[in-house]
């Protein structure tokens, strides 16, 4: 993707210099269920079933070389905050709702959050209390080894699948979804599904925009899908359990992942990601 490095969006927050405790164990697969529903109820559930995602171990905080070493992936999130942010900043007025920016927190470990402590093990995610993307870059890195989702435009369609959820948000989509899971008990995890597939099809409409712009190079959607394919919910289950159970999606099959990311992309047209 070309951008241009050298700054710092003011929507950061730089928490990683604060350490904290590192849940290890369970990794992306082993809380996904878990997060999901602590994001939808609005507390830590984690806490409230009392399962641990991971043993807690001490981190001491980021040194200053290590966190020079990450300056330039900080200035590219950075970037792609920015311009995701502009571009549905654009797009909503259209559809009669307005836009206010999020808040990217990185951190490294542990670090709290509206919806509870946020761990690494979890994964990245957006708080709807508080309107915060949490991340820790560490999460690429396992994102490469582990999934083999490699590339800068691999990471740019995490931040906006995770600002798409913010979209959901000013949308008033995400409460709708919790009011009907809460009305259908039974059709909660489809339509933690739908929500998600919808936040990759939000993915790929900013995707569509940096396209225009022609900011996009060889092999960047591809990136981007093949990281869509790797967090499914069938590759991740496979890896950590050996087997897939469809009725524990929370956020869709690598298939479906890849094509409403596609979808968005190829339409350049919000009205194109109706996964509700």
């Amino acid at each position: 993707m070309r951008w241009t490095p050298g700054g710092r969006s003011p929507n950061l927050e730089d928490r990683r210099s604060m350490g904290g405790g590192m849940g290890r164990g369970l990794g992306i697969g082993g809380t996904v269920v878990v997060l999901a529903l602590s994001l939808l109820f609005g507390r830590n559930l984690f806490n409230d079933l009392g399962v641990e995602p991971g043993v807690a171990a001490t981190e001491a905080p980021m040194s200053t070389a290590d966190s020079a070493a990450e300056e330039t992936e900080v200035q590219f999130i950075s970037f792609v905050l920015d311009d995701v942010q502009k571009t549905w900043a654009g797009i909503l007025p259209n559809y009669g709702a307005r836009f206010h920016p999020a808040r990217l927190v990185l951190f490294r470990s542990s670090t709290d959050s509206g919806c509870g402590l946020a761990e690494s093990v979890m994964g990245p995610f957006y708080c709807p209390l508080d309107e915060r993307v949490y991340l820790d870059l560490g999460f690429f890195d396992e994102l490469k080894q582990r999934f083999g989702a490699s590339g800068d435009f691999a990471q740019a369609y995490v931040l906006a699948h995770e600002l798409g959820h913010h979209v959901q948000h000013l949308l008033g989509t995400d409460s709708r979804v919790r009011q009907l899971q809460e009305s259908n008990p039974s059709d909660a995890s489809q339509l933690s599904v739908r929500l998600e597939l919808q936040a990759d099809c939000y993915a790929g409409v900013w995707a569509h925009s940096t396209d225009q712009r022609r900011l996009l190079q060889q092999g960047d959607v591809d990136e981007a899908l093949n990281a869509a394919s790797a967090v499914g919910d069938d590759r991740i289950q496979r890896r950590t359990t050996g087997r897939i159970n469809v009725d524990s999606f929370t956020h869709g099959s690598a298939a479906q992942r890849s094509e409403w990311f596609k979808r968005g992309f190829e339409s350049g047209d919000p009205r194109s990601c109706s996964t509700l």
